[in-house]
């Protein structure tokens, strides 16, 4: 239970870096034009983060937690989400596309992590 704990301290902590590395690329450093881009980066950052603690979990299983694999996709699927908002700015179309390919990867993956 105290590692459940470590890495819940940890998330909080990487949480409020997220926020403030959002934050300072929407108002100083204005590479961020508009204020929803804040919410796609968020998103894209804390993706980034559940991928570092699917490595953690793997190096260091716990008996009843999700396993590296679920953390890894999860983490995937939020970095599409975020890029997919970027690229809505573009074009839609490459939005999807960008969600399909993440969810056909994943659906590869899931398969042959059953073999």
């Amino acid at each position: 239970m105290a590692k459940m704990a470590e890495r819940n301290l940890l998330t909080i902590g990487a949480l409020f870096i997220i926020l403030v590395v959002s934050l300072l690329l929407y108002y100083p450093a204005n590479v961020l034009t508009q204020w929803w881009m804040v919410l796609a980066t968020i998103i894209a950052l804390f993706g980034c983060w559940l991928m570092v603690l699917a490595e953690m979990q793997h190096s260091n299983p716990e008996k009843y937690g999700r396993s590296a694999f679920s953390y890894f996709g999860w983490g995937l699927l939020l970095i599409a989400v975020g890029g997919a908002w970027f690229l809505y700015t573009v074009n839609w179309v490459y939005s999807l596309a960008v969600i399909l390919l993440v969810l056909g990867g994943l659906a590869i993956a899931a398969a042959y992590r059953r073999k």
